[in-house]
């Protein structure tokens, strides 16, 4: 495994290398240009490779290894990590004052005016040579640090959980619920966006999500008189045009493809009018990952109807506030 670290001035990005490497057994390895071979440096206890080449080259060779690089410095060199299946990005931000507080800190500077520290981290961001922020738009993780000291940014790196499997390679949970997730951006229902996948012995058998039906105007366009009045969940639903993600999706499948081994993945947990069909048609198993108003009485339909029920939760990803989102769960 290789992970890559990026981040802006003084948010973090070399403590989260230094956990890794002293918490978690990663190996660093890092760029020196300078050198005509690689070398093992005994005071920065790290690898240092002569180019990104001979760095991916090595790391190629042992990937069962533990890795983190904070040298990545230009999009055709992750490029070239990206393109490895072990390779995860991970960058990490903090707010300007937070990041300042640190730098005065760090280096017992308390001289440097605020507006020179912001000048010098635009640089470090913006800049079209050496600007992070192209990496950290990039970032599978992206982490928001405001921990106040380094021991509660190591607790929360711990409930992160970075070497989930699931983050180099899909689950089949995961991948199936993308794919239902994928689908649901084909909606255009005023009301909510819902994807679905069935799925039997790991194949895709069909796939939905919800809008009016094949012919009619739209929902997006006026079609559907009650997703465009805003009407509450469970509200008006017998005036309701739109088919919804699961009933798209069976319909496509038909029953004779479908038996007790088929799984339905929804991005949202089906309500009671789709649990009665799924029931109907013999689908064995029913993975959601969001929550509806409705989850009670579906699930009682379920268990009744011999339908097996689970949310799919994903390790945490994309944009996350590791004081806040990881504490309070």
């Amino acid at each position: 495994m290789l992970i890559g670290v990026c981040g802006s001035a003084c948010a973090g990005r070399r403590s989260v290398a230094k956990y890794l490497k002293e918490t978690l057994n990663f190996n660093e390895a890092s760029i020196t240009t300078t050198l005509d071979k690689p070398l093992w440096d005994e005071e920065a206890k790290c690898f240092s490779f002569p180019s990104a080449d001979a760095l991916l080259d090595h790391v190629t060779k042992h990937w069962r290894d533990r890795w983190v690089t904070t040298s990545i410095p230009t999009e055709a060199i992750l490029d070239m990590y990206a393109r490895r299946p072990f390779f995860l990005l991970v960058s990490i931000d903090a707010p300007v004052l937070t990041r300042w507080a640190r730098h005065q800190l760090k280096y017992h500077d308390v001289d440097t005016p605020l507006e020179d520290f912001v000048i010098e981290s635009d640089l470090r961001l913006f800049d079209p040579l050496i600007g992070q922020l192209p990496f950290m738009s990039r970032a599978s993780v992206r982490i928001l640090n405001t921990s106040s000291t380094l021991a509660e940014l190591h607790a929360q790196l711990a409930a992160l959980d970075l070497l989930h499997p699931d983050r180099l390679r899909p689950s089949w949970d995961m991948y199936f619920m993308s794919l239902a997730s994928l689908a649901a951006q084909r909606s255009n229902c005023m009301k909510r966006r819902v994807g679905c996948v069935v799925v039997r012995d790991r194949r895709v058998i069909s796939t939905g999500y919800n809008g009016t039906p094949r012919g009619l105007v739209n929902c997006g366009e006026g079609g559907c008189g009650r997703c465009n009045a805003g009407e509450g969940s469970g509200h008006g639903l017998a005036t309701c045009l739109c088919i919804h993600a699961e009933e798209n999706a069976l319909l496509e499948a038909g029953r004779e493809r479908l038996a007790e081994r088929a799984v339905l993945y929804c991005d949202t947990c089906p309500c009671l009018t789709c649990s009665i069909k799924i029931v109907q048609v013999g689908i064995g198993e029913v993975v959601y990952s969001q929550e509806y108003s409705m989850d009670g009485r579906t699930a009682a339909v379920f268990a009744e109807g011999g339908v097996k029920l689970r949310q799919f939760v994903p390790p945490p990803n994309g944009l996350i506030h590791v004081e806040r989102d990881l504490v309070l769960k």
